[in-house]
């Protein structure tokens, strides 16, 4: 294949010179050296580039192959896992793939089998050796050179020694060619499993046909761990060294060793298939039913109601789903799909799955604060923006845009949903004014324009109980308005000391944390309590620099108190915290609890435990009653968002900056499940904040710019 417009010429000090190939995943050049060498390049796809599990898999693929070396598999030349775009280049092999040949010219047989057989073997000896299992042995993966096979593309492998990359939710297959384990137990695959894999491959290249091969990836995943090999067409011995291989228990599978002697002793005759197709003429399998008393459809009835046990595809990605596992993976869409397991889940009315990009053709000046996010009003509308979006309604039970809002992208999670309102920003009509944001109450059912006021720029509102605090244009006064608009009350910041003050709530009460220092990285934060009805303010505490505030917990005000360097002011998401106050809003009085090392992470309060969150994926609970750390949990699920609480299931639901959904065992910290990242969650994944939330049972999460929703597993 030509190169196609908008493919780069060279990479990495290498022309390049045609197409091989595409996949999912990236596609592959010919590629040429300064010196005339051939390579097969290999250069990710740059929405993948952007993943840094993906290039954390890539780097573990490059490293694969440089461990591997044998005459059966293509050594890698070059590469580089951290440029823009990672790329990797192997030694070019002149050939088809095994999958080609196959469908252009039939099955193999005689000495064309016996050989591409013992190949096999050798290589995955070479492999093996090598403390490497490949785990995606198939024909597109055996390239047919002169001088025998070449088994290439090591993408999903796994080291020996590197097995911690195997639980990031990202275990990719082709069904047919899938061992049981790899459905079953995914972290637990051994050598045995490319075994098996080997026996479907066998059965492919003497046959033209899969041992496996259901109406649909969940029927052939379901065949795979249930139900016995077609080996229709193959002939005795290769007929029992097939089935040996093809066992569903991985310990009675031949040892390469064996396999190999028992590969030696075929004849050029006994290797062929016991009634050879015409060249060119591949037989092809017609569905479940094509098996003359075949109980298939019986079994696929079986099968569907069961489904939730199984499998998850979305695209060419395939995740093992098996519910009683502490680690298990699933498929962003199919794998949280209806079963007979989730009669309990509440829905939204007539919820299905859906997938709604928040992009909006506005292309006035962005108010862009990179809060996407979503929030309910009711159980029947999420109210949404993000990166490039205006604020959208959309319905809670199909995704389906119900309005828009907004003459310019927003890009600012909205402030809250109440009484029929929407609270959100806007951007002035006319550059003509120097108010940068306006706070705005929108009608929630309609998205009509119902009020609008001129708000400080960089300074968020709050609901509390009763209406809505802001602070003017020039930080001088707190600003308290109801849901009809009208101005409740207006009061000056707390005293003369300072004109730095945060708006927050705290218990549906407002307060304020305001600096007593012009610089607000020199001195203490004051909390002020602001009276709900009058804006009268009464000085509380004195509380550290940086105090983070994070709710109530029985009738003490929470904060962390953050390790700051002098020139630091604020909180980052790996904040380091060494202690957290209570405070007994009525007395002031602080009771200071010292932290575990290391408690750092963005927090978040959840009933009556605090939930830090790292950038790395780590979670840590701690007691807010007295501090104590209750578990620590290394994800690694990277970029999550803060928690959202299932009390049905007593579960904390993530979504991460790729759209990948994790939930954690709020006792124990256990991985229950994840899904795998969405395909294409648009342009900003590096932009924005995830988030996610709960609509009645249905998880709803913002990646980028695409809103989604999905339902959770109900098994405890």
């Amino acid at each position: 294949m030509s190169l196609r417009p908008g493919d780069t010429e060279s990479i990495g000090g290498y022309a390049l010179v045609d197409r091989l190939g595409s996949g999912g995943m990236g596609v592959v050049y010919l590629g040429r050296s300064a010196s005339g060498r051939q390579v097969a390049v290999k250069v990710v796809h740059a929405q993948y580039a952007l993943d840094e599990e993906f290039r954390a898999r890539f780097r573990q693929e490059i490293a694969a192959v440089r461990r591997v070396s044998g005459a059966f598999t293509a050594p890698v030349v070059d590469a580089d896992p951290d440029a823009e775009v990672p790329w990797m280049a192997t030694l070019y092999v002149p050939g088809r793939t095994l999958a080609e040949a196959i469908e252009k010219d039939g099955p193999l047989g005689g000495q064309a089998l016996r050989t591409l057989a013992l190949g096999l073997v050798e290589a995955l000896r070479d492999i093996h050796q090598a403390g490497v299992v490949h785990r995606d042995l198939k024909p597109s993966n055996v390239l047919l050179a002169e001088d025998g096979p070449r088994v290439i593309d090591f993408g999903i492998s796994r080291a020996a020694d590197n097995q911690a990359l195997t639980v990031t939710g990202r275990l990719i297959g082709t069904p047919p060619f899938m061992s049981p384990e790899q459905f079953a137990a995914p972290r637990d695959v051994t050598a045995a499993s490319d075994v098996f894999s080997l026996g479907s491959l066998l059965v492919y290249a003497a046959t033209g046909n899969r041992p496996f091969d259901g109406a649909s990836p969940y029927l052939t995943g379901y065949q795979v761990m249930h139900e016995q090999p077609r080996l229709d067409g193959v002939s005795e011995p290769l007929r029992s060294i097939a089935e040996r291989c093809l066992d569903k228990d991985a310990a009675a599978r031949p040892q390469l060793a064996e396999l190999h002697g028992m590969l030696l002793a075929l004849s050029d005759s006994t290797a062929t298939t016991a009634a050879d197709p015409p060249r060119g003429a591949v037989p092809r399998p017609v569905g479940p039913t094509a098996v003359p008393g075949s109980k298939r459809p019986r079994r696929r009835r079986r099968l569907l109601v069961a489904l939730g046990t199984l499998i998850a595809v979305a695209g060419l990605s395939l995740t093992a789903l098996h519910w009683s596992s502490d680690d298990t993976n699933l498929g962003p869409y199919d794998a949280l799909s209806p079963s007979a397991s989730t009669a309990a889940v509440a829905l939204p009315a007539g919820w299905r799955t859906w997938r709604t990009s928040l992009l909006t053709s506005q292309t006035g000046d962005p108010l862009d604060y990179t809060q996407s996010g979503c929030l309910a009003g009711g159980s029947t509308t999420v109210y949404c923006a993000g990166t490039g979006a205006t604020v959208t309604a959309l319905d809670a039970a199909s995704g389906r845009v119900r309005w828009r809002s907004g003459t310019s992208p927003e890009t600012s999670l909205p402030i809250g949903v109440r009484d029929g309102h929407v609270y959100t920003y806007v951007k002035p009509d006319s550059n003509d004014t120097f108010i940068t944001r306006r706070l705005v109450a929108l009608d929630a059912k309609t998205g009509t324009r119902l009020w609008i006021h001129p708000i400080r720029d960089d300074t968020d509102p709050v609901l509390f109980d009763g209406g809505i605090l802001a602070m003017d244009t020039d930080a001088t006064k707190f600003v308290a308005y109801d849901a009809s608009g009208r101005q409740l009350w207006s009061a000056p910041i707390w005293s003369n000391l300072g004109n730095s003050c945060t708006p927050t709530v705290l218990g549906g009460a407002p307060y304020a944390l305001c600096t007593v220092e012009d610089d607000p990285s020199q001195g203490d934060f004051v909390l002020v309590r602001l009276d709900p009805a009058t804006g009268t303010q009464r000085k509380i505490a004195e509380l550290p620099t940086g105090a983070w505030p994070l709710g109530v917990d029985k009738g003490r005000l929470l904060f962390l108190a953050p390790k700051l360097a002098p020139e630091v002011f604020g909180s980052s998401p790996d904040q380091l915290y060494t202690a957290l106050d209570r405070v007994n809003p009525s007395t002031g009085a602080i009771e200071r609890i010292a932290l575990p090392a290391g408690t750092r992470g963005t927090a978040t309060l959840v009933k009556d435990v605090i939930y830090l969150v790292r950038p790395n994926g780590t979670v840590t609970a701690v007691r807010a009653a007295d501090g104590t750390r209750l578990w620590q949990r290394e994800t690694d699920t990277e970029n999550l968002s803060t928690p959202v609480f299932s009390a049905k299931f007593d579960r904390l639901y993530f979504s991460n900056q790729f759209g990948r959904l994790l939930a954690l065992d709020r006792s124990t910290g256990a991985v229950k499940w994840r899904t795998s990242a969405l395909a294409n969650a648009g342009d900003s994944t590096d932009d924005t904040a995830p988030y996610v939330l709960l609509v009645k049972d249905a998880l709803v999460a913002v990646a980028g710019d695409t809103a989604f929703s999905v339902r959770p597993p109900a098994t405890r």
